[in-house]
């Protein structure tokens, strides 16, 4: 291994962790606003959640395709402001807000399922958060990381003077990214062919009649 490449692999390292934690501490956060809703929100978010279990459990779903698209567009539009904030430097603390936002959102939905059905919730939340997310967060992340890092560089070659050329982390930036599209299509597929199965599947445990 080259010498020159242990210092960016701790780089690397130290920006994951840094990434890493800060989607965490926002799924900490999205959870426990859950709890900071009032009472009249918390009896409507419990309805939608209702009203949404029992058409998963009738097998009402919206069109596949349709669905499949909605989500890519979803992911695809993070996707590409990561990479636009990315390309500037006063871009970077944005990009640690969506990191942190994306954990809030996560945590959020997860919080309300368990609020509302205890250890059924956390279940069904597996089942249905979990599976397209396994793909997107690390997706996104990795994108994250690499959009950080191109910032980093372009301080580095532009704003404190260390000349060098751009070229190459460029070109490196936009294959990462890339590739992590090519991840979130795969999360899209998931979400819209196996998601609404697994979520069926477990409905049974959360839906009013179950509960009855």
């Amino acid at each position: 291994m080259s010498p020159q490449l242990l210092p960016q692999m701790k780089h690397q390292l130290t920006l994951y962790l840094f990434v890493i934690i800060l989607f965490a501490v926002g799924v900490v956060f999205g959870t426990l606003m859950v709890g900071a809703l009032t009472l009249e929100q918390q009896q409507n978010l419990g309805d939608e959640l209702s009203s949404f279990i029992q058409y998963i459990s009738a097998g009402i779903f919206p069109n596949e395709a349709q669905s499949f698209w909605s989500s890519l567009w979803f992911h695809a539009k993070w996707l590409l402001l990561i990479w636009v904030l990315g390309l500037t430097v006063v871009g970077m603390p944005f990009v640690l807000a969506l990191d942190f936002l994306k954990g809030v959102l996560v945590g959020f939905t997860i919080g309300t399922l368990i609020s509302q059905h205890a250890w059924k919730g956390l279940l069904f939340s597996l089942v249905s958060v979990a599976p397209p997310n396994l793909l997107a967060v690390p997706a996104l992340m990795v994108a994250s990381v690499a959009a950080l890092s191109f910032s980093l560089v372009v301080i580095r070659s532009r704003l404190i003077g260390r000349q060098g050329p751009l070229l190459r982390p460029a070109v490196s930036f936009v294959t990462t990214m890339a590739v992590m599209f090519l991840a979130l299509v795969g999360a899209a597929f998931v979400d819209a062919y196996l998601s609404p199965s697994l979520m069926q599947w477990a409905a049974p445990l959360v839906s009013p009649a179950a509960a009855g």
